[in-house]
């Protein structure tokens, strides 16, 4: 009888334990820095040519409804790429990106980034 005893202690532990799993998630620790942020590599390139593109500007936001602006992340380097630390926000949806080329001769590219454990990621622009 004590067997049966223990058997349904550990069933209700176990339970209990996948149910709070289940509730909460996995702990998001891991993708994080120090400061609650993803840090992500962008490497931006002309659809056409495949050529990296300089000067970009990279803006974020974490509302959907344009409540909230979109703020600059950095620019693009020689070599199209751009490093920046998105910030996570808990039960927000995003966050939305926009790809902007002040010159002009690329398209604005808007996206939104649905997992942020991926670190690099590839953007292809649209010429005007």
């Amino acid at each position: 009888m004590k067997w049966l005893h223990n058997l349904l202690k550990g069933a209700s532990l176990t339970t209990a334990l996948f149910i709070f799993q289940a509730c909460y998630g996995m702990p998001q620790n891991a993708m994080l820095d120090e400061y609650g942020e993803a840090p992500m590599t962008f490497l931006v390139h002309s659809k056409a040519t495949g050529a990296p593109v300089e000067g970009v500007l990279v803006q974020g936001s974490s509302n959907e409804n344009g409540g909230m602006a979109y703020r600059n992340l950095g620019v693009t380097d020689s070599n199209g790429v751009c490093k920046v630390n998105i910030p996570y926000y808990r039960n927000v949806r995003g966050p939305w990106l926009r790809f902007e080329d002040p010159s002009g001769n690329y398209a604005v590219k808007d996206t939104v980034l649905y997992d942020l454990r991926e670190r690099d990621i590839e953007i292809d622009l649209n010429q005007l």
